[in-house]
């Protein structure tokens, strides 16, 4: 009865506009895990709710990586409504050393640039936030290009979000970013799996 209690009591502090996000976001990662074109219109609305909840939180890079992703998901609507059916599946490919060097590099001075911007305004871990936006920008291109690799990349940021947004006591919104640790490890094994058999079909 008690555990009950203090449930309710925690549901009803929770904000309805993180409620709409983290359920519109869940919606939008399960429509694309099957292939499902309404993914690209159900992820902008869930994007277009987090760049008004991280304003309010003051993340101010997860903001921006939010209008970011609003471009991707209209780019992605707009692809896959342009791709013939009978296309076949892209290939899984492999992340090259000279790509590992560049992101590596990529990530460092993004957040160093863009921390020492945030550290001068309002914004909640300025550091932190700018390094997990270059993280994802990066998970974006290789997740886009369809390399493996993308997948350790998200189990890693969103990892380190769940401990962000617990801070920032965004807890749907955390409990949303762990769910999407367990999918990133489901799509890692997956595209792995795939990978193999190419090797054994060429």
């Amino acid at each position: 009865m008690h555990f009950t209690h203090v449930l309710l009591d925690w549901w009803h502090h929770q904000k309805l506009l993180e409620v709409m996000g983290v359920i519109t976001g869940l919606i939008c990662v399960g429509l694309a895990a099957i292939n499902n074109i309404w993914n690209w219109p159900v992820a902008v609305v869930s994007v277009g709710i987090y760049i008004f909840i991280f304003f309010d939180a003051r993340l101010y890079a997860d903001m921006g990586l939010q209008v970011y992703f609003m471009a991707m998901n209209f780019y992605g609507w707009y692809f896959w409504n342009k791709k013939p059916a009978t296309d076949e599946k892209t290939p899984v490919l492999r992340v090259t050393r000279t790509e590992l060097v560049y992101s590596v590099i990529a990530v460092i001075i993004f957040t160093v640039f863009l921390g020492s911007v945030l550290k001068y305004t309002p914004a909640s871990y300025p550091y932190v936030d700018s390094f997990c936006t270059a993280c994802s920008l990066v998970g974006q291109v290789f997740l886009a290009r369809k390399v493996l690799e993308n997948w350790l990349i998200w189990i890693f940021v969103d990892i380190v979000y769940v401990g962000v947004y617990i801070f920032k006591h965004l807890d749907l919104t955390a409990v949303m970013y762990a769910v999407y640790v367990i999918i990133a490890l489901w799509g890692y094994y997956d595209w792995r799996k795939d990978y193999r058999s190419q090797l054994q079909r060429s």
